[in-house]
């Protein structure tokens, strides 16, 4: 056991996800009852991820003052917004264009599973819940994340209103706690996944395996194309060279793929944002950070392309309705993250129920989470920098010089 556990949780469950794939193609259909251990690891996953959501986008829009959440935080909250919009978006064309997961047609364990098939203006005001504690019930994210911006918003304020953080400390308390138990279940994942794929293999057999291999192509079609646009519209707004700026992002890009960490990357992009790309500390200390919680354009285009490759697997008819459900769904899902490992799968298994997909469709994105991280983590933490960039031009603290090398700063001392 000592063994194991100094092997990373991402290792065991690719090893777990090999083992799996293995043992069904060898059995067949024989090995089907071994599911029930995956459905099991599955409810422990969802049990308390409502209230991780709600936790997670609280702290994060609730510690920002009222002044941060003012113009210049309106300002960074619309950049993020949009990019992660645009990104869950291009994550729908290119699932819809390269099809990762047409062909296998399996049938998911809740036989009646379909698309919800609501208008446009049912959607729009199921946005909006009428009771919060149902919301949870149902699991129903798009609510509780409306709701807990709310929440956030008005515990800004009451902060500033009374120098009272009883209730942000209590629900950073219970943050901890959750994700303790978001720890504790994660720690079963291989468990779960090798059941989970082995019952898949043994009913579909090698043909997994190929949509898989589509199934990382899109998103590395996705981030791709995120990355070029960019590039072009913060040089072009900028007015930078964009080979440039490309090869100041590398350093910063290169520690995000290889970590697969937004946090972990975040020393490295906030140094590089001020002595490579010319912001000042003040601008990078506001976006940076924030952008770390509210940014996660390589999220987004994940949980988009996730989605359409469960919707193709399980042959589930959608709308045109659904399809925008997904986008916002996939951008607001992306408020607050989870510092957990499997986080991202994490946040995938609870869209699932509000989607109308079966839960049981995350086994077949976990065994390979490890490469998708690799890549969706890039424009996550680039995105931020550049972002940054862009803030701190229009705010007029963006320092010409020192992106072009005609003279040096510190991180710590900054562009002033």
């Amino acid at each position: 056991m000592k063994r194991l556990s100094k092997i990373s949780l991402t290792t065991q469950i690719l090893v777990a996800s090999v083992i799996g794939l293995g043992l069904g193609i060898v059995f067949g259909e024989q090995i089907a009852p071994i599911g029930v251990i995956g459905q099991i690891f599955l409810n422990l996953v969802m049990m308390s991820v409502p209230l991780v959501i709600l936790g997670a986008v609280t702290e994060a829009v609730g510690g920002l003052s009222p002044s941060e959440l003012g113009k210049l935080g309106f300002k960074i909250f619309v950049y993020f917004i949009v990019t992660t919009i645009i990104a869950a978006g291009i994550g729908v064309l290119f699932a819809y264009i390269i099809r990762p997961g047409v062909g296998l047609d399996l049938v998911p364990a809740e036989s009646a599973i379909t698309g919800h098939n609501l208008s446009l203006e049912q959607i729009i005001v199921g946005f909006f819940p009428s009771n919060i504690i149902a919301s949870l019930g149902a699991g129903n994210m798009m609510q509780v994340i409306v709701f807990a911006l709310f929440l956030g918003i008005a515990t800004s304020q009451y902060i500033h209103r009374t120098n009272d953080d009883s209730l942000l400390k209590l629900v950073k308390t219970l943050n901890k706690t959750l994700l303790t138990i978001i720890g504790m279940v994660m720690k079963l994942a291989p468990i779960g996944v090798l059941a989970l794929l082995a019952k898949v293999a043994g009913t579909t057999g090698y043909s997994v395996l190929f949509s898989l291999g589509k199934y990382l192509f899109t998103i590395l079609l996705g981030v791709l194309l995120i990355m070029i646009l960019y590039i072009i519209f913060v040089s072009a707004k900028v007015k930078v060279n964009p080979i440039e700026l490309t090869k100041k992002i590398i350093p910063m890009s290169l520690m995000a793929a290889t970590t697969t960490s937004s946090a972990m990357s975040l020393p490295i992009k906030m140094k590089d944002t001020v002595e490579k790309l010319g912001v000042s500390n003040r601008i990078n200390g506001l976006v940076n950070p924030l952008g770390m919680v509210l940014n996660s354009a390589g999220q987004a285009v994940f949980l988009s392309i996730a989605s359409i490759f469960i919707i193709q697997i399980f042959n589930v008819q959608v709308s045109a309705a659904d399809i925008v459900q997904i986008v916002v769904l996939s951008t607001l899902a992306c408020m607050g993250t989870l510092a957990v490992p499997g986080g991202a799968l994490v946040i995938f298994a609870s869209l699932m129920p509000t989607l109308g997909l079966p839960v049981e469709g995350v086994a077949f994105i976990a065994g390979v989470d490890w490469f998708r991280g690799a890549l969706t983590t890039i424009p996550n933490v680039a995105g931020d920098a550049l972002i940054a960039l862009v803030i701190a031009d229009e705010e007029n603290e963006f320092n010409r010089d020192v992106f072009e090398g005609k003279v040096t700063v510190s991180y710590e001392q900054g562009t002033a």
